[in-house]
């Protein structure tokens, strides 16, 4: 496949193959067993690799099929507002938002505004840009929009925890607590953990459209999930 052919396309269930060796691509399948193809990046030891997500180079049709499956999942959680992890969270949590029937949702951010405080802020780092160290931010403005409502927390991926940790320490500082988390693919096990040290409620209320494995390399040069 070419680089830019991943993401568009939602496939038929039993298009492509969800077990034995990948070479080029990862199989993710949907619960009703639709298809998305995934490019395999391999992580810095060369013997692992990930299943990636880009969710703002997917294809609407693909994007729209995303935000469907999580908000099915989450509305019965009985959720008022979203609030959305930057940066490609925020394309995923509005999606959603919208397939849930709200006129808007709440924007994290890393941009720090003139008006922000500092206290409304905590330190963020993620897994695809850990050298950049920045700081995630709510817009005080924001903050009525939650105070008192069942807030959904959305990122479009959840891999080492780092990242919803972060949102999940920044609205509890404003004495907000979701009611449940959401993202497009949960990567691997390695967030359960981090959400775990951050609260035994949080891994219940995680909730993913799919799932996928860390991959072991093969002695053909392949990608295999563990056994």
């Amino acid at each position: 496949m070419k680089p830019h052919d991943f993401w568009q396309e939602i496939h038929p269930p039993g298009s492509f193959q969800t077990g034995g060796d990948f070479s080029s691509f990862f199989t993710a399948e949907l619960e009703d067993g639709r298809q998305l193809r995934l490019p395999i990046r391999i992580l810095s030891d060369g013997e692992h690799a990930l299943a990636s997500l880009i969710i703002n180079q997917a294809s609407f049709a693909v994007l729209d099929v995303l935000a469907e499956n999580l908000a099915a999942k989450i509305e019965p959680s009985g959720i008022d507002v979203v609030a959305g992890l930057p940066t490609l969270g925020l394309t995923l949590a509005a999606a959603v938002a919208q397939k849930l029937g709200h006129s808007r949702y709440v924007p994290l951010g890393t941009s720090r505004k003139f008006w922000y405080r500092d206290e409304l802020s905590v330190s963020l780092s993620s897994i695809t840009a850990p050298e950049q160290q920045k700081r995630l931010y709510i817009d005080p403005r924001m903050l009525p929009l939650l105070e008192g409502r069942r807030v959904a927390l959305v990122d479009d991926v959840i891999s080492s925890g780092t990242s919803i940790v972060a949102g999940l320490d920044l609205l509890t500082s404003c004495n907000i607590e979701p009611v449940v988390i959401g993202a497009a693919m949960l990567q691997s096990d390695r967030w359960r953990a981090k959400l775990n040290a951050a609260g035994p409620q949080w891994q219940t209320r995680t909730k993913g459209v799919f799932a996928t494995p860390i991959l072991q390399r093969t002695a053909e040069g392949k990608w295999r999930k563990p056994a």
